[in-house]
């Protein structure tokens, strides 16, 4: 994350995103907005993305701990390419309120061909189907068992496009409900180990559909050997999405 992103060009910011060749690079620049703290640019390294939760509480976390100071002392809002996106602090989390989807409702039979064999899946371990774009393009696959989720060996050249992300439930009474994984090859992402979008359509979609409850812990990039833990909760009828963030590496770039 480049906190002065003020002056770059879009041809630089692209061009880093990729030398950095991570999932999302992003780039904190003046709001335009009145009510907005800052504005918040995200490039994957296939090109920029409207919203992203991940980058979203990381870019948070960092803009906070670099000294700034939000308008309001309770929120920070950021600006981005899907509008304003309000965060709040949950302790030592940070959670943002999901932006509405801008595509939702079922998928047709021809998309849910191209996604099966996608993913390799058989018809009987698919639960449901649904669209849950709030920016990136989100369709949703709900599966059996978190077991068959984790089993997934996805064939990246038969994505035709998609961005898919795949959620399966864990037995009850364990530390995470669902197991998600987020499969983006376009954006020269095959797989994401955490991805806050794809969790805050997956709760707006669980929640409001009645299968998943109002507060609820994800586990995302088990595949990958990561730990990632994503914390969902509806309060009001608004999803909250969040997790801890931690400063890793800090330091100066010149471009």
């Amino acid at each position: 994350m480049v906190l002065d992103g003020d002056g770059l060009s879009d041809v630089q910011m692209a061009a880093f995103a990729r030398w950095t060749n991570l999932s999302e690079t992003t780039f904190i620049t003046t709001a335009t907005a009145a009510e907005a703290d800052y504005r918040l640019r995200i490039f994957t390294p296939g090109g920029e993305l409207p919203f992203a939760g991940h980058p979203t509480l990381g870019s948070a976390h960092a803009w906070l701990e670099s000294g700034r100071m939000p308008r309001s002392s309770d929120d920070v809002v950021q600006e981005c390419g899907a509008g304003l996106v309000r965060l709040r602090r949950d302790g030592a989390r940070l959670q943002f309120a999901a932006p509405d989807l801008l595509r939702s409702g079922p998928v047709d039979a021809d998309t849910q061909v191209t996604v099966s064999r996608a993913l390799g899946l058989s018809r009987a371990h698919v639960r449901a189907y649904e669209w849950i774009d709030n920016g990136p393009g989100w369709l949703g696959v709900l599966l059996d068992s978190a077991d068959t989720v984790l089993g997934l060996e996805p064939d990246f050249a038969a994505f035709e496009g998609l961005k898919i992300g795949v959620v399966g439930p864990y037995p009850p009474e364990g530390e995470c409900a669902y197991e998600v994984r987020a499969f983006a090859p376009s954006l020269a992402v095959g797989e994401d180990p955490v991805t806050g979008s794809l969790n805050a359509g997956v709760g707006q979609w669980l929640i409001g559909a009645g299968i998943a409850p109002q507060r609820y812990v994800a586990s995302q990039g088990t595949r990958l050997q990561r730990a990632g833990r994503v914390h969902v909760e509806c309060v009001d009828r608004q999803v909250w999405v969040g997790g801890v963030s931690t400063t890793c590496i800090a330091g100066q770039v010149e471009l």
